[in-house]
């Protein structure tokens, strides 16, 4: 024991040399502020219980955060993450083993058998990490685990965006659902007094024939928005994991406030990105790269191990611990790379493009997220001139329907001039529910792509 306490020393100089490339942030290729900005209606919020307003939604997205099976997987790789880098932590620190046995063997030749008993304390093979080879190895999968945690979070706020986004689709095709429905109804009662109207003489058979297109292309956009609202509910069941229950389904005049207004403050800077999960985890793996490069470095240089165990041994467990039953071992052991043909600096060379990999890997992601924030925020800029612009033309179109229809009644105009002035009148409908849902939808992304949902 007293030979072992004396390499001690040697071990507290191992790790004194690290041969990993010192890290850098690598500098954001993307502009430092945005040209596309809005004014902020409200700070931006931290999480996703601050940003959803509608108790409807924050349950169904609860729901998917406890039972998501997709999400259930990342965190599963986070645990296994962990686990990874608690061995990777533990082959820089001894491993002692303690073994007992005792084995009896008969020889033939002197017709005797003999019995020997043994207790060894043992330390495995122990590399003492002079070149910084484990601490390294430590260090990457320590940056491996970190990256994907990120994942995870960045995978929970995807699943936030994803189930709020069905959620909302969901209310915009139910609104349609009822437009439909409620123009099937309008269009039937339209149909039984140009009918009537014809009776009477007073409409011609091509306007009856075309009062009854109407009816019959109403009853067809039924059932499309009928399947389309039950093909909503199966993805939204998806997301969140378990069947939504009828209570937390959105309706229809409450889905434009299901969340908060986001606004980019004028000057904010594009930093602010780097807090995004996904930015987040491509830096860890730039980390874990750095660190990979320097335990492959070190493969170049000889490693020093040793092998060690003390203990007794005896022929008689009753003087096993007894004075002279003492054995030890000692075996220091030192390898030498010599030849291989150029295979470890090939490696050495993998490993440092593989580096410059990631750290395109990563000023690619910095980019594809001030795009992402870009693209919505062009978005915003116009959704609000959009929907004012529809809400006008839902009320002129809504003028010429009325006006169209009394004149048909007078027997002052055709039916066709209806027909037409109904047609515009829902399809402007239509387009002004597209929009909010497009607007809200925005939010979300915006919300999103700003680096919440954590």
């Amino acid at each position: 024991m007293r030979k072992l306490l004396i390499l001690a020393p040697l071990a507290a100089l191992a790790g004194c040399v690290n041969l990993a490339p010192h890290y850098e942030r690598p500098d954001a290729p993307v502009p430092g502020r945005w040209a596309t900005e809005s004014a902020a209606s409200s700070p931006l919020p931290a999480d996703w219980q601050s940003f959803i307003t509608d108790e409807r939604l924050r349950q169904v997205i609860e729901s998917s955060l406890r039972n998501n099976r997709d999400l259930r997987v990342a965190t599963l790789n986070v645990e296994r993450a962990r686990a990874q880098y608690r061995i990777a932590r533990a082959e820089a620190l001894p491993s002692l083993d303690a073994s007992a046995a005792a084995v009896r063997q008969h020889s033939a030749t002197t017709d005797a058998t003999t019995t020997q008993y043994s207790v060894a304390l043992g330390l495995n093979r122990y590399e003492f990490d002079f070149f910084g080879k484990v601490r390294n190895l430590s260090a990457s999968a320590l940056e491996d685990f970190f990256s994907v945690e990120e994942n995870r979070r960045s995978a929970q706020a995807a699943l936030v965006a994803e189930v709020a986004t069905a959620w909302l689709t969901l209310a915009a095709d139910t609104e349609r659902l009822q437009l439909v429905r409620d123009t099937l109804a309008n269009q039937e009662t339209a149909y039984d007094l140009v009918r009537r109207t014809r009776a009477l003489g007073g409409a011609s058979g091509l306007a009856e024939a075309q009062a009854r297109t109407t009816v019959e292309s109403a009853r067809v956009d039924v059932g499309a928005f009928t399947t389309r609202v039950a093909q909503d509910r199966n993805a939204l069941d998806l997301l969140a994991g378990a069947p939504v229950p009828e209570a937390w389904l959105p309706a229809t005049d409450t889905a434009s406030t299901a969340s908060l207004l986001i606004g980019v403050p004028a000057g904010l800077p594009s930093e602010v990105l780097l807090r995004r999960p996904d930015v987040l985890a491509a830096e860890h793996r730039l980390r874990a790269a750095h660190a990979d490069v320097g335990a492959v470095r070190a493969s170049l240089f000889p490693s020093i191990a040793l092998t060690a165990s003390i203990g007794t041994q005896s022929p008689s467990l009753s003087t096993l611990f007894g004075h002279g039953t003492g054995v030890w071992s000692l075996v220091p052991q030192i390898d030498i790379p010599l030849f291989d043909a150029g295979a470890r600096r090939a490696n050495v060379q993998a490993s440092e493009v593989q580096l410059k990999i990631e750290v395109a890997n990563y000023e690619r992601t910095v980019q594809g997220a001030f795009r992402d924030v870009s693209d919505a925020l062009a978005e915003r800029a116009t959704l609000a001139a959009q929907l004012t612009a529809q809400e006008a033309l839902i009320q002129a179109t809504q003028r010429a329907y009325d006006l169209s229809d009394a004149l048909f009644k007078r027997g002052a105009s055709s039916y066709l001039e209806v027909l037409v002035a109904q047609r515009a009148l829902y399809g402007a409908r239509q387009s002004a529910i597209s929009l909010r849902l497009a607007e809200q939808v925005n939010r979300v992304v915006l919300y999103r792509v700003l680096g919440g949902g954590g």
